[in-house]
């Protein structure tokens, strides 16, 4: 069996109305001065009201950053250091989707350590301990909770930035799933979808291992099973919604935290190196980035190792999946099947992009790191033909 080192550094926190805990939780870390980081439209869904009121219940103080967007830069980060710099905060939350997280994470290093964001780009990177960090994450996708990863964008060259360190994992992930019944559809597909992408993915990597393949496994049982539930929901009150919805996005939200547990064990692949310039070059979100490109890795990766798609094929489609060989096609059938009920693109020409661009986009793809953990090896003319069966 593969080696691993299993070292948990999150509490985890699970159930309906988790959120009106989390002064409590600050307390128990010590905190009288708590930085909030949330987005604009976590804030209008009033979740922001609700993390800000339980805090300031347990007499804490709080303040809040809003200045940045879906893909959190390194100017923002910046900004964010400097106001961080000014309240003197001892705990950090990231209230909100995969971009708040990861900007409470970017704020944590360079507050903490001094610096630019770019200068824990890679791995152990930190030069100090960070402050506590909790995340409430709103959305079902990045499992940014479960991961000592931040993802921050170069606001100059645009690339994406890989800055982790086990001293920036959350010291608590709360996870309530009636945050994430007022997302709006089109938040809830593209996030559901680069949840699965990320169980998907992190099942088939070179440094899967007994452990990964738990939390994936498990990440997929549920994305599969409750994705199409969600991906046509409208939003809804907490106090309107049925046992069956809150199940449905109860299924989603733990399963996102699995999958990213996965990543944190095992890393990503080939969707992933070809989705990030897509997200660059057009502007293209993350989520419909990953979805349209994972069905073609599956299809690559299947070439090479059919029986571990027949495994995950098993868990929605046992009858299918006793032919390994066929199993990583109808994989990938069903994932763009998944994603048309989405209302997502499943052509890379319904985004703008053209055949004289994928040559630019492979030399791209060619200089991620997530590539470089796909099972089968990823060089600018594997990573071209992926493009060109996409289009």
């Amino acid at each position: 069996m593969t080696p691993f080192d299993f070292e948990p550094r999150t509490r985890l926190i699970f159930g309906a109305g988790a959120i009106k805990r989390l002064g409590d939780f600050a307390r128990h870390l010590g905190a009288r001065r708590v930085l909030v980081c949330s987005d604009a439209g976590v804030v209008a869904a009033g979740h922001f009201g609700s993390g800000q009121r339980s805090l300031e219940r347990e007499g804490l103080q709080v303040f809040a950053f809003h200045d940045f967007g879906e893909n959190p830069n390194s100017d923002q980060v910046a900004a964010g250091a400097r106001f961080a710099a000014e309240v003197k905060p001892d705990l950090i939350v990231g209230l909100g989707g995969g971009s708040s997280m990861d900007c409470a994470k970017g704020i944590n290093f360079v507050y903490s350590c001094g610096g630019r964001i770019q200068d824990y780009w890679g791995v152990g990177k930190a030069t100090c301990d960070l402050l506590p960090l909790i995340a409430v994450p709103t959305t079902s996708g990045t499992g940014s909770e479960s991961q000592s990863f931040a993802l921050i964008s170069d606001a100059q060259t645009h690339a994406k930035m890989a800055c982790g360190d086990p001293r920036a994992a959350c010291r608590i992930a709360v996870l309530d799933p009636e945050l994430t019944l007022t997302q709006p559809r089109t938040i809830t597909a593209l996030a559901g979808i680069d949840a699965l992408s990320h169980a998907l993915e992190s099942y088939v990597t070179r440094r899967r291992n007994p452990l990964s393949l738990m939390y994936s496994r498990q990440a997929f049982r549920l994305l599969i099973k409750y994705l199409p539930m969600v991906v046509d929901a409208e939003p809804i009150d907490p106090h309107d919604a049925t046992e069956e919805i809150l199940e449905a996005r109860a299924g989603m939200q733990l399963g996102a935290s699995w999958a990213g547990s996965a990543i944190e064990y095992s890393m990503l692949g080939g969707a992933h190196a070809t989705a990030n310039p897509l997200t660059a070059q057009f502007g293209v979100s993350h989520g419909q980035a990953v979805g349209l490109m994972l069905p073609h890795v599956v299809r690559l990766n299947g070439s090479l190792h059919p029986e571990w798609y027949a495994e995950l094929l098993a868990e929605f489609d046992p009858v299918a999946a006793q032919d390994p060989s066929r199993a990583p096609a109808q994989l990938a059938d069903h994932l763009t099947r998944l994603l048309r009920q989405a209302g997502l693109q499943t052509q890379l020409t319904d985004l703008g992009v053209r055949a004289t661009d994928l040559n630019r986009l492979a030399e791209d793809a060619a200089r991620q790191w997530t590539g470089t953990f796909n099972p089968v090896p990823l060089g600018q003319p594997q990573l071209l033909r992926l493009y060109k069966e996409a289009l």
